[in-house]
């Protein structure tokens, strides 16, 4: 089984020792070459990023650092947004209002098929994509 990461999951490994317990467990139980990236979930970080710049640019440029390893450790497995994920997008947004992300993320997961890793799954549980929260595994 291969995974889609949402940004809350990587965020949470980001914390290392800090990081919760159930996440940390699920994820060392995975091997790593089964964890896929969205070009939206790099998005998001960017865009934090650029929000921490304003009020802490010395945390802001460890976060870059981050992502940075974070996009050399993803490459081959980072996935972009294709005419076979619009179009399941398309289909999914015409039934249900989702967040644009999320329901990108979701149209890549079953394009690809994948499992979706999210905290978020409200939104989601509807959309017909396999998804598990390791908050709560």
């Amino acid at each position: 089984m291969s995974f889609l990461l949402d940004t809350n999951v990587l965020s949470e490994i980001r914390k290392g020792v800090n990081c919760n317990a159930k996440v940390r467990e699920w994820w060392d139980s995975t091997m790593i070459s089964d964890f896929y990236l969205s070009v939206i979930v790099v998005g998001e970080i960017y865009r934090g990023i650029d929000k921490l710049m304003k009020t802490n640019p010395a945390l802001a440029r460890k976060f870059q650092s981050w992502l940075r390893s974070l996009v050399r450790e993803f490459e081959g497995r980072t996935l972009g947004i294709d005419l076979k994920t619009a179009e399941i997008w398309g289909r999914l947004t015409s039934k249900r209002t989702l967040p644009l992300a999320d329901g990108l993320l979701a149209a890549t997961a079953l394009a690809h098929d994948l499992t979706f890793v999210t905290r978020n799954t409200k939104g989601i549980r509807d959309t017909g994509v396999r998804y598990i929260n390791p908050f709560e595994v």
